[in-house]
């Protein structure tokens, strides 16, 4: 009897044991959900290379169609780390989304207005009252609403026609619209395949790409925010030094022309500073009145609060 006892008094203490192990005071889970994108050439790497799952890490990868659905990701927790461009952060978190700006993917100029080949359209101030596709809530949207303003004009002063990157790039070489606000590696295809043609291009339009994790996720998972920081600097070492390599990369996971990822890598460059800091605060100030003023921020004072509160750098300044 007293053996009886005793296996039921061990089998409990198993039981408590492992429940312990497992609950939300025990080791942080070594399961990430990251999200991948053909905007983000080192998210691509860091996938292929099975960089996180080289530190033991169980990765459910999903694929992002832009900063849109990245920021959906995180909204719903079906994302803990997702890639979106700077400005696409500052909105999401202006509007409530507990995110951070963990590392920088990329800079460069992967966003442009293009019009069709035989367009009439030779400037921004030719959008007056034409169709214009764009996808809101990203990078190309709020380089559109920057683009305007060059020519004193307002979002009112055009259509805005919502689509996802690749419609945009359809709908504008169907002739549904009349512009497109575009993005990378859409651009270089309709370029080279449909003989499209940029008509305003700034750089300094471009708000980075930034690579922003929960902040529930980044407390409760410090060494896996660390683990995907340092895997996606390992990417970028490698991708520095293998361009060819990487644009064979991107043109495979892409489904697109060797030179329309060779074209995308020209202007989507990963050999930047990855510490998030002051030129990305320089261009979200001159984004976030314009956001304010088209109602994609709920108030002058949520986007400067977002403004200070949205960079967590110290991660990729310890990367190695």
């Amino acid at each position: 009897m007293k053996s009886r006892y005793l296996t039921i008094l061990l089998a409990v203490a198993g039981t408590v044991i492992a429940s312990g192990c497992g609950s939300t005071g025990g080791a942080a889970s070594k399961d990430l959900r990251v999200d991948y994108a053909y905007y983000s050439p080192l998210s691509l790497v860091v996938r292929d290379q099975h960089l996180l799952e080289n530190r033991g890490y169980h990765v459910t990868w999903v694929l992002s169609a832009g900063s849109n659905k990245a920021n959906e990701g995180l909204r719903s927790k079906a994302l803990d780390v997702g890639s979106t461009a700077g400005s696409a952060a500052l909105v999401a978190r202006a509007n409530g989304a507990p995110i951070k700006a963990i590392d920088l993917y990329a800079g460069g100029e992967w966003t442009a207005l293009l019009v069709a080949k035989n367009s009439p359209i030779n400037s921004v101030a030719d959008l007056k009252g034409k169709k214009v596709a764009v996808t809101k809530g990203t990078d190309p949207y709020f380089f559109l609403l920057q683009s305007l303003s060059t020519a004193g004009l307002s979002p009112s002063d055009i259509e805005i026609v919502n689509l996802q990157h690749a419609d945009g790039k359809t709908a504008l070489e169907r002739g549904d619209v009349d512009a497109w606000s575009g993005l990378d590696p859409f651009i270089a295809q309709t370029i080279q395949q449909s003989g499209s043609r940029f008509i305003y291009r700034n750089p300094s339009f471009n708000t980075y790409g930034f690579l922003n994790a929960r902040e529930d996720f980044i407390a409760n998972n410090p060494e896996a925010v660390q683990a995907v920081v340092d895997s996606y600097e390992e990417a970028r070492k490698w991708a520095k030094t293998h361009p060819d390599a990487l644009a064979a990369l991107l043109a495979s996971q892409a489904n697109i022309a060797l030179s329309v990822a060779q074209e995308e890598l020209t202007r989507t460059l990963v050999d930047i500073d990855p510490v998030p800091g002051a030129p990305q605060w320089e261009v979200l100030t001159r984004v976030e009145p314009l956001a304010v003023a088209d109602s994609d921020i709920k108030s002058d004072a949520a986007g400067r609060s977002a403004l200070s509160t949205l960079i967590e750098p110290k991660y990729i300044q310890q990367a190695h």
